[in-house]
């Protein structure tokens, strides 16, 4: 073997500049002992990603730059290891631009080649990607030229080239590190995960080993940040494109290459592989993950949802128990005057199956009394939507406050589908601190449900959510005999539209050419857009598609915009 390389595959948390700093310090060291001379971190591995407008404020730069100061000094014995280690630099100390009473500075997306105290090296990230969750030209200027280290010496000398993510996505980076004499490309990255991305990226990485002729390395960052997960999933490829190896997906992981050079003079690579995965393996993943960093990185001790009988309530309970434990997940069920018998039979099966803490609060009596206040004001016109969203209101009223008396944070329950069209009340069942499925249309929830049911990854439970839930048609139960299709087309077809039109861009003219009724696509597309005021004030909630309603939606609340 004539290198062995480490991928620090770690969890970092944006603004714990010190305790980042240990974890590279730690993996350098259990790398260099188990034989490794290149340890890799990921993109802006130092702060963590992504940390947003932090990166205006100069005491964070300082902060950063320090922390750096801190690997090279603690990592200076260890002769001849070569530490990569992502984060933002200014490009010049003095440098600034002044917009009207804030100065931002002109930041790099950088990496540092530390090699014995030193920081031999140091790279600016060229290509700076500002479309989907992605805002970094907002914070950093583009670097220019490229970077060639070397690792080893004499005839053990590597040429390496450093790439940062969006840079392997285009061809002249690599480029010009393979004219600079590089032997090896290494991509240290922070991508975040939408399902199917794993795949992409390993075609991209194939393709640019082709095109350059060079073994590559792709670095990747796991863990949940807000509303963005990182699945890990690194992995190594040959020069000729083909898979030399990969790091599981969604755990921490050093993950260890080997780099030996052919008789002809090249390298070639070698690591552990680990096994291709599902859709709904990927998902069920990121949800957990997502649910498990938002609580353990804000501190909070546990969570409470409302348990309603429904598929929804049933997938985000399965979903946080796997995440956090059934110790520190509480249900409510929270019966009305239209709640179906089945609805309580299934949601106390549901919660002494999961073995958690399980309580039935009545809002009759609340709704009653709402009804009777409200009677004077209320004469002479029917119920409606309005007495449903008190019903709802209710409830959100309740689980905020065993939330603020207990410290649980309120894992709300809506899906994708009704966050589109609005079939979800303000500050009711939308009421809470983290929306766990707000990015699973309703067809994936049936999805995620029957794989779980099949499935035990966390050993938690098995089939823990009753088939009754899964099979019976949707419904709020906020009147009499309701159901979702009596508001809403099929979910098949409602998905399929929304699919097209929030997640592509698809025209209404392209969807009814490819066979939907024009009605419907009108009526739903006119959800969408009117429904964005409710949207705004829902919580954050976990990204798993190409686009969600977060970071990657910015659309305006008041447009007269049809089409």
């Amino acid at each position: 073997m004539l290198l062995k390389i480490c991928v620090a595959q770690l969890n970092y948390v944006v603004g714990d500049m010190t305790g980042n700093a240990r974890k590279i310090i730690d993996a350098a060291r259990q790398a260099y002992a188990d034989g490794a001379r290149l340890v890799l971190t990921p993109e802006l591995a130092i702060c963590g990603y992504a940390a947003e407008d932090l990166f205006l404020r100069p005491a964070f730069i300082q902060a950063c730059d320090d922390a750096v100061d801190v690997v090279a000094r603690e990592l200076a014995g260890l002769k001849g290891l070569a530490v990569v280690v992502g984060s933002p630099s200014l490009t010049d100390a003095r440098a600034g631009l002044r917009t009207r009473s804030v100065t931002v500075p002109q930041l790099s997306n950088a990496a540092h080649v530390l090699q014995e105290g030193l920081r031999t090296h140091t790279y600016a990230k060229r290509e700076l990607p500002n479309y989907q969750v992605f805002d970094e030209r907002r914070y950093f200027t583009p670097g220019q030229g490229y970077c060639v280290f070397q690792v080893g010496e004499g005839a053990d000398r590597v040429s390496v080239g450093l790439l940062i993510c969006e840079d392997a996505w285009f061809d002249e980076p690599a480029q010009l590190a393979q004219e600079a004499g590089a032997e090896l490309l290494v991509v240290i990255n922070a991508s975040p995960f939408h399902a199917g991305k794993g795949a992409e990226r390993e075609a991209m990485m194939r393709s640019r080993a082709l095109a350059t002729g060079l073994p590559l390395v792709f670095a990747h960052l796991v863990g949940g940040q807000d509303e963005v997960v990182f699945e890990g999933h690194s992995f190594a490829v040959q020069a000729d494109g083909t898979l030399a190896g990969r790091a599981l997906s969604f755990q921490e992981a050093l993950f260890d290459i080997a780099a030996t050079r052919t008789t002809a003079g090249t390298l070639t690579l070698k690591a552990e592989m680990a096994p291709a995965r599902s859709i709904e393996a990927d998902l069920w993943d990121a949800l957990v993950l997502g649910v498990r960093d938002y609580l353990g990185k804000n501190r909070f001790p546990s969570a409470i949802l409302g348990l309603s009988g429904g598929i929804d309530s049933a997938l985000v309970l399965a979903i946080a128990v796997d995440a956090l434990g059934a110790d520190k997940v509480r249900t409510v069920m929270m019966p009305s005057p239209y709640t179906a018998d089945m609805s309580w039979i299934d949601a106390r099966e549901m919660a002494e199956r999961m073995q958690v803490r399980y309580d039935e609060i009545s809002i009759t009596p609340q709704f009653d009394a709402f009804k009777a206040s409200l009677a004077g004001e209320f004469t002479g016109l029917p119920e409606d939507a309005t007495e449903e969203n008190i019903q709802a209101r209710i409830r959100g009223v309740f689980l905020m406050a065993l939330s603020n008396k207990f410290g649980s944070i309120v894992l709300t329950t809506g899906n994708k589908s009704e966050m589109a069209t609005g079939y979800c009340t303000l500050y009711g069942d939308m009421a809470g601190g983290f929306a766990v499925i707000k990015d699973l249309l309703k067809t994936t929830v049936f999805k995620l449900a029957r794989w779980r049911n099949d499935n035990n990854p966390y050993g938690t439970c098995d089939n823990p959510i009753p088939e009754r839930i899964i099979t019976r048609p949707p419904s709020a139960e906020l009147r009499a005999d309701q159901t979702d299709q009596d508001s809403l087309p099929p979910y098949e077809v409602l998905d399929a539209i929304l699919t097209r039109y929030m997640e592509n861009d698809e025209s209404i003219d392209s969807m009814v050419a490819a066979g939907f009724d024009a009605a419907v696509v009108e009526r739903i597309t006119r959800l969408i857009k009117i429904n964005e005021y409710k949207r705004r004030q829902a919580p954050i909630g976990i990204r798993v598609s190409h686009r969600s309603f977060g970071k990657d939606w910015r659309y305006p609340v008041t447009s007269q915009f049809r089409a």
